[in-house]
């Protein structure tokens, strides 16, 4: 395994299909944080250069990027960075999708408006062999489960959510709650926003995890 160069602080590789996100966290922390950055723009090129230079301190990959395939792409960079800390950067994460990538074994979740500075301490962070989580994803959480849970979906919403969750489709629950199509799509639109989700079937496994549905 290679070791800890201490004069060029922390070895950290970020993998992002953005240009402009690498250049500006590599910027910074090379910089200001005086990390030894090197970058990807894909899961395949990142998974080359930990297996040429060894395990990285940090790894930051971003969950969308060509090769990623989900979390799958995840737990390939974790068995490739031998044990050393391996996060995920994403721009809004569901709560379903946030508990994916956490029993993947990810280190952490970064995301992408996270100010340069808060990204350096959240790296050393995950490299002291701590869970990162940033308070935004955290307070999202707590709110989606309150808010579901005390009513912010409406009495008409809940109903249409039950439907949902015994697998019937749009026309079929018009029919039982006497609505127009179009009406109980809004519905099903309001849910998912609503729960975070970002279709249909992420919304019962929202709305179940919640113990709404």
């Amino acid at each position: 395994m290679t070791q800890k160069d201490p004069s060029t602080g922390l070895r950290v590789l970020i993998a992002d299909d953005h240009e402009m996100i690498l250049e500006m966290f590599e910027m910074y922390l090379s910089g200001a944080a005086g990390m030894d950055v090197t970058t990807a723009t894909d899961l395949d090129q990142a998974d080359a250069l930990i297996v040429e230079h060894g395990p990285f301190d940090v790894v930051l990959l971003d969950l969308n990027m060509p090769g990623m395939n989900g979390v799958a792409g995840l737990r390939r960079a974790i068995r490739h960075n031998q044990g050393k800390p391996v996060a995920i950067i994403t721009g809004n994460p569901t709560p379903r999708m946030q508990e994916e990538i956490l029993q993947a074994g990810a280190s952490g979740i970064v995301l992408k408006t996270t100010a340069a500075r808060s990204l350096a301490n959240a790296i050393r962070f995950m490299d002291a062999g701590e869970f990162y989580l940033p308070m935004e994803l955290m307070r999202q959480t707590q709110s989606t489960t309150r808010d579901a849970r005390h009513g912010k979906l409406s009495e008409k919403e809940m109903a249409v959510l039950q439907y949902l969750a015994e697998g019937k489709q749009n026309k079929e629950i018009a029919n039982e709650l006497t609505l127009a199509e179009p009406t109980v799509k809004m519905h099903v639109t309001a849910i998912c926003r609503k729960l975070g989700a970002q279709n249909r079937t992420q919304t019962v496994i929202i709305a179940r995890d919640l113990g709404i549905a």
